[in-house]
């Protein structure tokens, strides 16, 4: 697991939060300034977006091997869209066999995006292996996340459509996938999870 998708109401507080306390790099800001699709790296501010009558669509973020996308939303708590996976081809078909089977929805972006719609309220972005993912997870040493939780109204159903997806191994509300530990706690909204923690490894963390 190298990848989460956020939406919330704060964007660019999370966006901050990223940026300052956790040493992210922004990649880009995506949106539209009138019907254009536009992006802007780092170095342009948010004043300057404003006055340039730029609409945000979402923010990407890395550090490491961790990649993490902020999307406005109606939520003040981040909520998870989808979480990413990186898969070998094998494993790939797998899990699209998988979905078949238990009749989740697959929409797939020939040669960009694979996304799994479980039954549990969120969706899992699943990739077959690629180079620009082979190079964001060699960079494993930097930074890497080590955990994330999330709160849920009913944590085992959450744990259970990544376990029958993944065929991942769990306990308790917590799934392994790969290095990462996606552990799910009670308390939370129904639908998508809502971000409660995150614990990052790295040498220099």
């Amino acid at each position: 697991m190298f990848h989460y998708h956020l939406v919330t109401s704060n964007v660019r507080e999370v966006e901050a939060r990223y940026l300052g306390r956790l040493g992210f790099r922004l990649v880009a800001r995506y949106g539209r300034i009138g019907e254009e699709q536009v992006h802007y790296e780092s170095g342009v501010g948010w004043d300057e977006l404003e006055r340039a009558g730029f609409r945000h669509r979402l923010s990407e973020l890395e550090r490491g091997a961790v990649n993490v996308v902020v999307q406005p939303g109606q939520w003040p708590l981040p909520r998870v869209d989808h979480v990413g996976v990186a898969l070998d081809d094998d494993e790939f078909q797998e899990v699209l066999e998988r979905a078949t089977e238990l009749r989740f929805r697959v929409q797939e972006y020939p040669g960009r995006r694979t996304f799994v719609a479980t039954d549990a309220g969120y969706r899992v972005e699943v990739h077959p292996q690629r180079d620009w993912i082979d190079d964001v997870l060699a960079n494993a040493d930097e930074l890497r996340l080590a955990e994330l939780q999330l709160k849920a109204d009913d944590p085992d159903a959450k744990a259970d459509a990544l376990v029958r997806l993944l065929d991942a191994n769990h306990y308790d509300g917590e799934v392994a996938l790969g290095e990462t530990t996606v552990r799910f706690l009670p308390g939370g909204p129904r639908g998508r999870p809502e971000l409660y923690g995150e614990v990052f490894d790295g040498s220099d963390t």
